[in-house]
């Protein structure tokens, strides 16, 4: 298995039977294409390691995710170490194919693309400092990552659309009771309650929790395969509006966007 000296935005070790993948871009840890292949391919390697058997997805910095880094890498950037060009969510889709559980420990911001990288996962541990957005809206822009079929499947779509009409944030208390998240604990300790629940998943019969893993996300990685087309589709156009500019400026200036629907 690849160790940390093998990746570039990540950071890779395992802990007993539990792997640990940290994303190392703070303090905002905005994701990139290498970063997505990078976690992917971490998340491979895991696979294919016996002795792992649940793989806790943490990060350092402030946030936990804040979203894609859409300066440096836009969403159809090229992925130059991997040959010819391969969009972004086609690195995600490895991610949601992987076989490990995944516990992602969420102890700040889970922004955009960021809180679709959360949901990649199968469990997610927070606190109440955490903040979870899908701000797409508020940018001018269709949710991305597979959004539109992950936080749907995960709390219904009443609830769903009400975070994608409005871009809000909420906290981590508010996330637990929506079922955005798991379980809610103090601050300093998220990682280490995500590391306790990935050490209780690793105490089953491994086989026995691939195989259950296997039937309840059965069909889920072929499903955000065709959404990730229509999310890219869809954000494709909608970056080339004024008001996709506008969102973008607003928020880094960190006022209320004027939109225009042009």
């Amino acid at each position: 298995m690849g160790q940390t000296s093998d990746y570039t935005l990540i950071g890779v070790s395992k802990s007993g039977n539990v792997g640990i993948v940290e994303l190392r871009r703070p303090p905002h840890n905005f994701f990139n294409n290498l970063m997505i292949h990078e976690i992917a391919n971490a998340y491979e390697a895991f696979d294919r390691d016996p002795e792992c058997r649940a793989i806790v997805l943490a990060a350092e910095g402030k946030a936990f995710c804040a979203g894609a880094d859409l300066v440096d890498t836009p969403l159809t950037g090229t992925l130059e170490s991997n040959g010819p060009a391969k969009h972004l969510y086609k690195e995600a889709l490895r991610i949601f194919r992987a076989k490990t559980p995944v516990i992602a420990a969420i102890h700040g911001s889970a922004v955009g693309g960021g809180m679709g990288l959360s949901l990649s996962a199968d469990f997610r541990v927070t606190c109440k400092e955490a903040k979870f957005s899908v701000n797409f809206s508020r940018l001018g822009l269709h949710p991305g990552f597979g959004l539109s079929i992950t936080l749907p499947r995960l709390i219904g779509p009443q609830k769903a659309s009400l975070l994608f009409y409005t871009g809000r944030r909420i906290p981590g208390d508010e996330a637990v009771a929506m079922g955005v998240a798991d379980v809610l604990v103090p601050q300093a300790d998220v990682r280490k309650a995500a590391m306790d629940l990935a050490t209780e998943i690793a105490g089953s019969a491994p086989l026995a929790v691939v195989s259950i893993r296997e039937t309840l996300r059965r069909g889920l990685a072929d499903v955000i395969a065709a959404a990730t087309e229509r999310e890219l589709t869809e954000q494709d156009w909608l970056q080339q509006t004024e008001d996709f500019k506008e969102g973008v400026k607003a928020t880094n200036e960190r006022r209320t966007p004027n939109f225009k629907c042009r």
